[in-house]
């Protein structure tokens, strides 16, 4: 395992080691767990009154469990800061959690209580108040029923802003079967969670119900932090800066390797000069492109700096890429076709080349209809679908059904897979997963697959390697989108855009050594 796969920033944890982070700050902080709950709910309650200046009422509906709990002390510390405070308490079946109890019990009578048998009174609920959900915490496992879901559905016909705390409820902290069908969730417009992202928040569907969200560090104790693995983490900064490769004084183009970039087809040459474009963005030394032959003046003309090798065919990639050893890096892919001459090239690098291949678009078409290829791969080669070319590369599934398939891939074939979207995850040979938070809806546009096609291929022609390469590359590639956006708009973004931002991408990190 690399050092960057140990590293121990913001590491995604599994609901069950949520819970032991928490018995081990109690056991060895040492801390009971109600004064653990008032300190989670202080630091909560400090972020709420930033997050809204100006509001001056709060209604929070409470369930029966911890979380109910959390509302009933958020709820009592709001009325000590004259804020106006309603509670909305469930009342269901079965009994109270311990700490529930004892912050029902510690709410100040001024503050009015109203018991729910039923979804009704919510209604009710004034239009300037901010709506707190504390009615499922991270513990769930199963959709919300009864009471519980009709109350739900309530709060999302209100109109109000309306918080969660530490998760939606009716979410679970991994896998939510029901959360592709169910109306029994909660829709955050804000998420304040505890100490952890939950890792359910980095599916694109979960959006919908936990809003935009914040990680509120509870001061859990850090040394279960440490010491605990898991295979689930998030590229941060500090992870992002510490894979820069360093260039020396004394370096040339040949030390900062060769990349060859096999793009395009008669129509889509612009695949082709975006990858070799980015991939010259990304800091490699050197960089070709292999194109069919009508591209050949056009590419010359736009790009001086990238050599250019034609195939033997007019309107689409054949044959041979001259001597494949000669390159650091070889990214396939974009625009390519999935033609016989297309296939052929592809076959023919995977079985000459034994260093890493990028695989993109038509490339990982191609493979999909070729699947016994997946076999012959060069351990450690790079994949980078969307969702749609993923599920033809193995079974049509929900996000967290991916993701165990995309562990699972990267394990039996030795193999990064960056599968792209809102939260982009790459998966490794050793199992684990990471995701990213860089980016923005404006990069949903054509071309921009291509540009981090290229940016990872350059990478990894200086790095050597396909951990760096893609976990920078992912990052670089959304930071220099979200920069370019400073300038754009989210419907006026382009591709180029974000290769012209890679620049200042860059230098935002070198800034932070």
């Amino acid at each position: 395992m690399s050092g960057i796969e140990n590293h121990c920033h913001m590491k995604i944890f599994t609901t069950e080691q949520i819970k032991e982070h928490d018995t081990y700050t109690i056991t060895h902080e040492p801390i009971k767990s109600i004064d653990l709950m008032e300190r989670a709910m202080s630091v909560l309650c400090k972020a709420l009154t930033m997050h809204f200046p100006s509001a001056r009422t709060f209604s929070i509906v409470c369930g029966m469990g911890n979380n109910g709990g959390d509302g009933l002390a958020i709820a009592r510390m709001l009325h000590n800061q004259s804020y106006k405070v309603k509670v909305y308490l469930i009342e269901a079946d079965g009994k109270r959690s311990e700490e529930n109890q004892k912050n029902l019990s510690k709410l100040p009578s001024a503050i009015p209580l109203i018991r729910l048998k039923d979804a009704e009174k919510i209604s009710e609920i004034s239009t300037d108040a901010i709506v707190i959900d504390a009615i499922f915490g991270s513990g769930l496992t199963r959709e919300p029923a009864s009471i519980y879901a009709s109350c739900i559905q309530a709060i999302n016909r209100l109109s109000n802003p309306i918080i969660a705390i530490d998760v939606p409820s009716g979410i679970s902290c991994e896998n939510t079967p029901w959360l592709y069908y169910s109306d029994n969730i909660i829709r955050a417009t804000h998420t304040f969670t505890l100490q952890h992202p939950k890792l359910s928040f980095f599916l694109s569907e979960s959006a919908a119900f936990t809003g935009s969200w914040e990680v509120l560090d509870i001061g859990l104790h850090a040394d279960f932090d440490t010491a605990t693995e898991t295979p689930y983490h998030l590229i941060d900064l500090e992870m992002a800066v510490s894979m820069l490769p360093v260039r020396k004084r004394t370096d040339h183009k040949g030390k900062m390797g060769h990349a060859l970039i096999v793009a395009g087809s008669y129509g889509k040459i612009g695949a082709a000069e975006l990858a070799a474009k980015a991939a010259l963005r990304s800091g490699a030394g050197l960089v070709s492109a292999f194109i069919p032959t009508c591209g050949y003046q056009s590419f010359q003309t736009a790009h001086a700096e990238i050599m250019v090798i034609t195939a033997d065919s007019e309107k689409e990639i054949s044959g041979n890429v001259p001597n494949p050893l000669h390159y650091q890096s070889i990214g396939i892919g974009p625009g390519i076709g999935t033609g016989k001459g297309a296939a052929q090239v592809l076959k023919n690098l995977i079985q000459q080349y034994d260093s890493p291949l990028v695989l993109d678009a038509d490339a990982l078409n191609i493979l999909s209809e070729n699947p016994t290829w997946f076999s012959f791969l060069p351990s450690g080669s790079i994949l980078t679908p969307h969702p749609g070319e993923f599920d033809r590369l193995t079974a049509k599934g929900n996000g967290y059904e991916r993701w165990m398939r995309q562990i699972e891939l990267s394990k039996k074939y030795s193999i990064y897979i960056v599968l792209k979207g809102n939260h982009t995850s790459i998966s490794t040979p050793s199992g684990s997963l990471y995701f990213n938070y860089t980016g923005n809806p404006g990069m949903a546009t054509g071309g921009s697959g291509d540009v981090l096609t290229g940016l990872i291929s350059g990478l990894l022609a200086q790095t050597n390697s396909p951990l760096y390469a893609s976990l920078l590359g992912v990052y670089l590639h959304g930071l220099a989108g979200d920069l370019a956006l400073k300038h754009e708009s989210v419907e006026s973004l382009i591709a180029s855009d974000i290769i012209a931002h890679l620049g200042a991408a860059f230098n935002n990190l070198k800034e932070q050594i």
